[in-house]
C-alpha cells in the first residue's frame, strides 16, 4: 500500500475459492496497522465456510470495520471516505464482470466503482480457471479503466514448502 494517505484498505471477499487469500490479506494488514473495511459476498461467506471452516462472525472479526452487501449507504460506497486501495480477495469471474461493465447493485461492486471513478488503487486476485473470452475481455476491460488484474499464481524460485509461504508471497505483493 502507498505510504501516503490514508491507511484504510477495502477488501471485498467473493465466492471463487481462495478464501485463505482474503484472510491472510486481513490479518497481514491489521498487523501492519491498515485499517480494514470488509464487504463480503453471500458466496463469500460460504466459500470461506467450506474451505477454511470460517463463519460470517469470524471473517467480520478478521476487520475493523465490517459491512452487508445490500449495506449501498455505507461509507466504502462513497467517493468522500477517503481510502488507499480496494483489493477483492479472491475475485469471482461473476464479481469481475459486474466491475467491468460498471452494474454496481451491491457493496462490493460499488466501492470498486467508487474505486476506479476516484483513481485509486483497485486490485482483482481473480481465481477461476480456464479463462474463457469473456473472462479475459472483462480483464482487459478492467485493466483498462485502471484496476490491476492479480491472479495470485505461486512462485516457486524462493522454493517454497508449504501453501503457507505461497499465499503469503501472494499478500506480501498486493500490499508493496
Amino acid at each position: 500500500m502507498p505510504a501516503s494517505g490514508p491507511q484504510r484498505l477495502v477488501v471485498g471477499i467473493t465466492g471463487a475459492t481462495g478464501a485463505v487469500y482474503g484472510v491472510r490479506l486481513l490479518q497481514r494488514a491489521r498487523a501492519l496497522g491498515v485499517q480494514t473495511h470488509l464487504v463480503l459476498t453471500a458466496a463469500g461467506v460460504l466459500n470461506a465456510h467450506h474451505e477454511l471452516d470460517l463463519d460470517r462472525r469470524a471473517l467480520e472479526s478478521l476487520a475493523d470495520h465490517a459491512y452487508a452487501p445490500g449495506d449501498v449507504g455505507a461509507c466504502v460506497a462513497s467517493g468522500s471516505f477517503d481510502t488507499a486501495a480496494m483489493v477483492v480477495a479472491p475475485c469471482s469471474m461473476k464479481s469481475l464482470a459486474a466491475i467491468a461493465h460498471g452494474l454496481s447493485d451491491n457493496l462490493l461492486t460499488r466501492a470498486a466503482d467508487v474505486t476506479l471513478k476516484e483513481r485509486r488503487r483497485l486490485l482483482l486476485m481473480v481465481r477461476e480457471t480456464p479463462f474463457n473470452l469473456a473472462h479475459l475481455r472483462n480483464m482487459t476491460a478492467v485493466t483498462e479503466m485502471g484496476a490491476i488484474v492479480f491472479p495470485p499464481l505461486p512462485a516457486f524460485y524462493h522454493r517454497p514448502s508449504s501453501i503457507d509461504e505461497m499465499v503469503g508471497d501472494s499478500v506480501e505483493r498486493v500490499l508493496a
